[in-house]
């Protein structure tokens, strides 16, 4: 009667496998519950906002915990549609955010492209002064563009307060700093191979960045595309005292104006709230591919 031996370096690996299979499960489980956790603290302040939207104006103080009330209707959005200027404020924030955001990546990437590939001089303290506007804060620029605007409109007769034209050119220049470093960056890592062989077939500079640069960038104009978007999108304190007439008011400041002095209807505020964060997600859900490839670019060396 014969009996089969197993090796014992078998019986060490296969006992190896195992644990680590148990610790790479175990893991796992502490990972997502991890991420679970942190979806749900960051998801449950947007149900509060849309249950909020769907109570009365009545029951708006309630010590209730339901995410969605018993009584809940559509009642603030209808009132929101219909009595307020919502589609106009949505309109006008529509217009001057693609306007702000297609601009801003067109300045950018032919900018950032010169930086990138040209030698001239004044070169690197253009960088550096780039750099350094964005380390002033944002609100220290409000009356310096405000008083700028003023005088370039008494010169030159164009309106640039009181008009979309004013808010676009202000959101381009708080913007395209950081969109030419961004895409400055990005452009390094092509190789000026590419580029030095589409000449040889005959393109000129334009052309190969046309047909060169551009179509291997994408990844990184949709980043910026998405980040100009975004700022001018949610931006209110430069929206304030650029645009002071109704008719032209985006929808941070078209809400704004629900706020009474002693009343404010946070019914119709929570559902403008819920209705102007669609576009947002809507872009980044269709963009998604290219910013996943954008912010994973240089993460593997080939």
């Amino acid at each position: 009667m014969s009996t089969q031996i197993k090796p014992r370096s078998s019986t060490l690996t296969q006992g190896l496998v195992r644990r680590t299979h148990g610790d790479s499960l175990l893991k796992r489980l502490i990972i997502h519950g991890i991420l679970i956790f942190s979806c749900i603290i960051a998801l449950y302040p947007v149900i509060r906002v849309f249950s909020v939207s769907l109570r009365p104006g009545d029951r708006l103080l309630t010590t209730s915990l339901d995410l969605i009330p018993a009584d809940a209707s559509w009642a603030n959005y209808q009132r929101l549609l219909s009595s307020t200027d919502f589609f106009l404020w949505v309109w006008n924030s529509l217009l001057i955010t693609i306007t702000t955001s297609i601009a801003g990546v067109i300045l950018a990437a032919t900018a950032a492209y010169a930086f990138s590939r040209w030698k001239f001089p004044g070169r690197v303290p253009g960088l550096m002064l780039l750099l350094t506007t964005q380390m002033v804060p944002a609100t220290m620029m409000l009356i310096p563009i405000y008083l700028m605007f003023v005088e370039i409109g008494r010169a030159t007769g164009l309106p640039l307060v009181g008009s979309y034209l004013g808010l676009i050119v202000a959101y381009m220049m708080g913007g395209v700093a950081f969109s030419i470093w961004i895409l400055k960056g990005y452009y390094d890592t092509i190789p000026i191979d590419l580029e030095e062989a589409a000449k040889i077939d005959g393109t000129t500079d334009l052309g190969a960045f046309y047909r060169i640069i551009l179509p291997l960038s994408t990844p990184a104009l949709a980043i910026v595309f998405l980040f100009n978007f975004t700022t001018a999108w949610v931006e209110y304190p430069l929206a304030r005292i650029i645009l002071p007439r109704s008719e032209v008011f985006t929808w941070a400041l078209g809400i704004r104006s629900l706020q009474a002095q002693f009343n404010t209807e946070w019914g119709t505020f929570a559902a403008a709230s819920v209705l102007v964060a669609i576009p947002t997600m809507a872009l980044f859900l269709w963009s998604s591919k290219w910013l996943i490839s954008g912010l994973t670019i240089g993460s593997v060396k080939g």
